[in-house]
C-alpha cells in the first residue's frame, strides 16, 4: 500500500489539538511491539479524532451552538485465544491502556471461534468523502445554515419550526495491528433537520432532513419542504380498514428496513439464530426485479470508506440479487466462524467500543417509474412511527403512518388524519411492484419511494 499523505492534512484539520499523525503512528507501533512482551499473541490499536459543530434551535431561536473535539485509542489484545478490550481518551495513556487490554484477556476464557485480526491489505481510494470547505466552516457559518432552515420554514404561511438542528463533522481514523496492517482515512459531513408545526388552528406536523459529505445542501429548502408537507397535511380525511397498495417515501421505507431486514442479514444474528433468514441463502425471498447491495465503496456515500473499522477493505456485496438471497454481512469475527471472507462490515460506535456487524451503504435497486401516476387507488406514507418495535426475527411490524395521503386516479388527492399499517418485511419484499425516481440517502440506506402491491391499512 502506498503511504497516504495524511500528516499535514490531519494537522490542518485539527490545529487546536496540536496533533501529529507521525507521533501517533510512532506511539502505536511502539505499543504494538510491547504487546508481545506482555504476552499477547495479537494486538490491534485504533486511533480516532473527530471535531463536530452542533447547532440546535427551538421555534425560531438558536438555543445552543457548540464546537467539540473528541479523540482516543481503542485496543484489542489476544492472549491464549481470549480477546481483551480497553479504551482511553488520554493521549498519554496508550501503554497503560494496552496493559489493561492484555490483563483483561488473561482473565477471560478462550474463544475457540476467534480466528485472527485482519491481515495487511491494500486499499482503493473512495471519492467524494472529504471536503475542505466543511473543514474551514466557522461557527458563524454553521449558525447561518441553521437560520436558513428557520427562514425556509417561515417562508410558508402559518408554519413555524418546533425544533431542528445543523451538524458538521470532520474525522480522522487510524488502525494498525501486529499482522502488519496499517490504514488511515479522513472524512467530512454536514446535515440538517427541521421539525415544523402549524402556527395556529388545526395542528399539523412534519419534518425534513438532509445529509452530505460535501458543503452542498440547501438548508433553506429543508425547512421549506418540511413546512409545505405540514401544510399539505391539514384538513385530513379518514379511511376505514382495507387492503390496498401503499407507497413508502424513502424516509418511511428506510425506517422499516433498518429495523427488520437489516438485522436479518447481520451474520451475528444469523449465527445466533435470531433472524428469519437462517439457512435461506440461495432462496428467492423477494420480487425478481429487486436487488439490494451493501456498498462501502459508493462515491460520496455517508457510510463509505476504503476500509471498515477493522482494516478490512470495503466492497460491494450483493445481498439480494434479482430476488435471490446471496449473502449475509460479516465482520472478521463472524466471517471466521463461518470460514468465509469478511464483507468489510466491521464497524464501531466509537474508539471506545469493540467492532460488530453493521451496514455500510444499503442500496435498493428496482426499476423506477412514476409510481404515483401508475396507482389508481392507494396511500402514500412519508414517515412512520414505531418501526423500532418490529420483531427482528419474524419481520412483523405495526407502524403509524405520518403525513399520509390518499392516492386516487394516479394523483395525491387528500391527506389522511391517522393510519396504521401492519405487515411483514419478507412478505413486503415479495410484493414490491414499483419504485419512484426520488432516491434519497437516509442514514446508510439509499432508496427511492417503494410501492407495495397490497397491505393491511386501518384508518381512524
Amino acid at each position: 500500500m502506498a503511504k497516504m499523505n495524511m500528516s499535514a492534512n490531519a494537522e490542518k484539520m485539527f490545529p487546536e489539538n496540536n496533533i501529529s499523525v507521525d507521533e501517533i503512528r510512532s506511539g502505536i507501533e511502539k505499543a504494538l511491539s510491547l504487546s508481545e512482551k506482555l504476552g499477547a499473541s495479537e494486538a490491534e490499536i485504533v486511533f480516532s479524532i473527530g471535531e463536530s459543530t452542533s447547532i440546535q434551535f427551538k421555534k425560531d431561536i438558536i438555543e445552543t451552538a457548540k464546537k467539540s473535539t473528541g479523540a482516543g485509542y481503542g485496543i484489542r489484545a489476544v492472549v491464549n485465544g481470549a480477546v481483551g478490550f480497553a479504551g482511553t481518551n488520554l493521549m498519554s495513556d496508550l501503554e497503560n491502556t494496552l496493559r489493561t487490554a492484555v490483563d483483561s484477556a488473561k482473565v477471560m476464557e478462550a474463544d475457540p471461534l476467534f480466528k485472527s485480526f485482519p491481515e495487511k491489505d491494500s486499499y482503493k481510494e473512495v471519492a467524494g468523502l472529504f471536503d475542505d470547505k466543511i473543514v474551514e466552516m466557522s461557527l458563524d457559518e454553521c449558525i447561518e445554515c441553521a437560520t436558513d432552515m428557520i427562514s425556509g420554514v417561515k417562508s410558508v404561511e402559518n408554519m413555524i419550526p418546533t425544533s431542528g438542528g445543523f451538524s458538521r463533522s470532520v474525522s480522522y481514523f487510524m488502525i494498525a495491528n501486529t499482522n502488519g496492517l496499517f490504514a488511515q482515512r479522513k472524512g467530512t459531513a454536514v446535515s440538517g433537520f427541521a421539525d415544523v408545526t402549524t402556527e395556529s388552528g388545526e395542528v399539523s406536523t412534519a419534518y425534513d432532513y438532509g445529509v452530505s459529505r460535501k458543503k452542498e445542501l440547501d438548508f433553506s429548502a429543508i425547512g421549506k419542504n418540511a413546512a409545505e408537507l405540514a401544510k399539505k397535511s391539514l384538513k385530513g380525511t379518514t379511511i376505514g380498514a382495507e387492503k390496498m397498495p401503499v407507497i413508502f417515501h424513502p424516509f418511511s421505507f428506510a425506517d422499516i428496513l433498518e429495523n427488520t431486514l437489516a438485522p436479518s442479514v447481520d451474520a451475528d444474528n444469523i449465527q445466533k439464530e435470531r433472524s428469519g433468514l437462517v439457512g435461506r441463502l440461495g432462496d428467492e425471498i423477494a420480487n425478481d426485479e429487486l436487488s439490494i447491495t451493501d456498498d462501502g465503496t459508493l462515491a460520496g456515500g455517508i457510510s463509505s470508506g476504503s476500509f471498515d473499522d477493522e482494516g478490512t477493505p470495503t466492497q460491494k456485496t450483493s445481498v439480494i440479487e434479482n430476488g435471490i438471497l446471496k449473502s449475509y454481512l460479516y465482520d472478521s469475527y463472524t466471517a471466521g466462524k463461518d470460514n468465509v471472507k469478511s464483507t468489510g462490515n466491521g464497524y464501531r460506535y466509537s474508539y471506545s467500543s469493540a467492532p460488530g456487524v453493521d451496514l455500510s451503504n444499503f442500496i435498493i435497486h428496482f426499476p423506477q417509474s412514476d409510481v404515483i401516476a401508475e396507482t389508481k387507488r392507494g396511500i402514500y406514507i412519508n414517515t412512520v412511527i414505531g418501526a423500532h418495535t418490529a420483531n427482528e426475527i419474524s419481520g412483523d411490524f405495526s407502524v403509524e403512518g405520518r403525513n399520509a395521503f390518499l392516492i386516487e386516479n394516479g394523483e395525491i388527492s387528500k391527506p389522511i388524519k391517522s393510519v396504521m399499517i401492519s405487515g411483514n418485511i419478507f412478505d413486503m419484499l415479495q410484493k414490491i411492484d414499483g419504485a419512484g425516481k426520488d432516491v434519497r440517502s437516509v442514514g446508510g440506506i439509499v432508496t427511492p419511494s417503494i410501492r407495495i402491491s397490497e397491505m393491511s391499512v386501518i384508518g381512524e
